[in-house]
């Protein structure tokens, strides 16, 4: 399942990376990024003040259905499309989106990638040149030696952390929020496996030096 953010473009290069074949929701201005990428959108779900109107008639044309909520609401278009694309129980979700645009916007972004009615999913987020891996209990990551990877607990502590296959190990540490204890590790190998105990981990991998 993938989930198209609206704000900024995302990266030219990010179509290359996505899931062949799979299921599209689209966050208001993210159908006409989607549509800019040649997908084709199952759903397009906001309240459509950044979609441009060739884009809906385009989509609704194809067969995509159309959810309108009204400006003032109490989840921004992202969570919407997340919600939206939770509903369809999938096994994994990819959020595709960038980095420019609204601050506060990517801070909510990133802060509902943890959210408990999200955890019956795998689920990452490509946003420009950076991958953002949430991580419940375990996941292994596969990554190029000496790429950069930082781990950050999200809505509490993270406890029971170990890590292998990282250049700075951790063994069953917490990582409290605030701290930058899991920032600016790195990739000792092809793959790395992150564990936890209890708690939820976005893991970073910023993308430095990708062409």
């Amino acid at each position: 399942m993938i989930v198209v953010a609206g704000g900024a473009p995302p990266h030219p290069g990010a179509r290359a990376l996505l899931p062949a074949g799979a299921s599209v929701v689209a966050a208001d201005g993210g159908l006409d990024h989607a549509l800019a990428l040649g997908l084709h959108v199952d759903v397009a779900i906001g309240d459509f003040d950044s979609a441009s109107d060739g884009a809906v008639a385009k989509a609704a044309e194809a067969g995509t259905r159309i959810e309108r909520h009204p400006a003032a609401k109490d989840a921004t278009d992202l969570e919407l499309a997340l919600d939206a694309a939770a509903a369809l129980d999938p096994g994994r979700v990819v959020v595709l989106g960038a980095l420019e645009g609204r601050l506060d916007h990517l801070l909510s972004a990133l802060l509902s990638l943890g959210a408990t009615r999200y955890a019956g999913f795998e689920l990452d987020a490509l946003l420009d040149r950076a991958m953002v891996h949430v991580i419940r209990h375990e996941r292994l990551l596969r990554g190029e030696r000496g790429e950069l990877l930082s781990l950050l607990p999200l809505h509490g502590p993270a406890e029971g952390v170990t890590t292998d296959g990282l250049v700075y190990p951790l063994r069953g540490e917490t990582l409290p929020p605030g701290s930058s204890r899991g920032v600016s590790n790195v990739f000792a190998a092809e793959e790395a496996r992150v564990t936890l105990e209890r708690g939820v981990l976005l893991a970073v991998r910023p993308g430095e030096g990708a062409e």
